[in-house]
């Protein structure tokens, strides 16, 4: 049986996005879809505030911390002003010529939009929010790349462009109705719209942007693991929102594919801290977490296709890969990707689209393939469309970096860099100096006036950063 006959048209909307039905009769409104996906939503909405945002902190040097936390934030809040002035018509409007690639302008700020309009169940206004933040939290992903090293500025002319010529034709092409939907890929939740595209986009910036100053000669660690693993545990909390809310139904499916995500997570953790254990004798905190995180990302195509099992393999599968990306593959090549977008998103995504199809066979407890597929012919399919959205990653990335690179200088200069960019870029710290020590750090007319912070460090402590 296939799965298209399977499983109720309502729980589809991420293989088959809702738009793309004709409906034949009017939809009615379901309250609790509508307070599943609403709740789901504001899950991830503390999946991106703060918890990308903490997780990410926690990796960079206390002197960068509070510019980790100011780019992500200022990320979602411009991502999600661009979403709805013309990135959700440009996303799912399917009245244009340009339809394979692109959609259309009649919903620019959402016009035509209503308090009745509906989206299967559930209101449009609520669908609108949630896809939102899918669009918010893709291009927050990619800071982890050029962290502690690019200019403010850049960032957000950088993010704004890349959102308009990167994601919202990617997510279009997906889900808005246009080519890649038609072929038929099994990526439930956003394997390749959101992670495998922000995980190559971090790679092009982090070859782009260049370096740290320092790097392979200055210790770089974390400086506070128990903040990233704060906004860790955030992390995998959202996730199951994240991908349980694509459903759009509060039903059986709905919980199959959370509990998949949980799954998947888990499993990741443990083939992170098997390969640790093999390799140094000892599991650490962050492999971990970025364990999870790999198992997680590795899922999120294949929690709508494949059963609990099949979930759990594939994040076990996926971490050591990840484990070789991060520590053989970056050492090998040498580029600085700060935080290790690429090592987890990108190949985490590429491994999890490629075991989709293989868990996905109804031997192993998967769900089976649209009608006519065989694993071989699936495949293919799955093959060719993560190929296509690598090179759509690479050329628009690349793109969006170098009009920002016209606008405005894309990386802080060397001093700045080394100052740090909290004080440097903006005028706070994220932890409280003795006086003399921040005076000496603030820039004119901040040297009197204590730092804001959370806890108290020794300038001793913050020279070592």
């Amino acid at each position: 049986m296939s799965l298209i006959s399977r499983l109720p048209i309502a729980c589809l909307a991420a293989v088959v996005p809702v738009h793309a039905f004709a409906q034949p009769v009017e939809p009615a409104l379901s309250a609790g879809d509508t307070a599943f996906v609403a709740t789901c939503a504001l899950i991830v909405m503390l999946m991106m505030l703060p918890g990308l945002g903490l997780f990410y902190a926690g990796m960079a040097r206390s002197k960068n911390a509070l510019s980790v936390l100011t780019q992500v934030f200022a990320i979602i809040a411009l991502m999600s002003v661009l979403w709805i002035a013309v990135g959700y018509s440009l996303t799912f409007d399917t009245d244009t010529v340009l339809n394979p690639v692109i959609g259309g302008l009649g919903r620019v700020f959402l016009s035509g939009i209503t308090v009745d309009s509906m989206i299967g169940t559930i209101p449009e206004y609520l669908y609108v929010m949630f896809m939102m933040m899918f669009a918010a939290i893709t291009p927050a992903i990619i800071v982890g790349a050029f962290a502690e090293r690019m200019n403010f500025m850049a960032v957000l002319i950088f993010m704004s462009v890349w959102l308009l010529i990167n994601y919202v034709p990617m997510a279009h092409m997906a889900w808005g109705g246009g080519w890649v939907f038609n072929v038929g890929v099994q990526d439930f939740a956003g394997g390749n719209v959101v992670h495998l595209n922000a995980g190559i986009a971090a790679l092009v910036c982090a070859i782009v942007v260049g370096p740290r100053t320092g790097y392979g000669s200055v210790m770089m660690a974390p400086h506070n693991m128990t903040m990233t693993y704060s906004g860790g545990a955030m992390l995998w909390v959202g996730w199951l929102a994240f991908c349980g809310g694509c459903a759009l139904a509060a039903n059986g499916f709905s919980m199959l594919v959370m509990l998949n995500t949980m799954l998947g997570g888990a499993a990741g953790a443990l083939g992170w801290m098997a390969a640790e254990w093999r390799h140094r004798g000892r599991a650490s905190t962050f492999g971990v977490l970025s364990g999870a995180i790999a198992g997680l990302v590795a899922v999120t195509p294949a929690c709508g296709f494949v059963g609990p099992a099949g979930a759990i393999a594939i994040g076990f599968l996926t971490a050591p890969v990840c484990v070789v990306a991060v520590e053989g593959v970056k050492r090998r090549f040498g580029y600085d990707d700060s935080f290790d977008v690429f090592g987890v998103h990108g190949v985490a995504a590429v491994v999890g689209g490629i075991l989709t199809v293989i868990f996905a066979a109804p031997a192993l407890g998967g769900l089976g393939y649209a009608e006519g597929r065989t694993m071989t012919s699936q495949m293919g399919v799955q093959v060719a469309i993560m190929a296509f959205s690598i090179a759509w990653s690479v050329v628009s990335t690349f793109i969006a970096l170098k009009v920002a690179a016209a606008i405005v200088p894309l990386r802080t200069d060397t001093e700045t860099e080394q100052q740090g960019l909290d004080i440097a870029q903006h005028g706070e710290a994220a932890y409280r100096l003795d006086d003399a020590s921040y005076a000496s750090h603030a820039p004119a007319g901040h040297g009197t006036v204590p730092a804001p912070g959370m806890a108290h460090l020794s300038a001793a402590a913050q020279s070592t950063d």
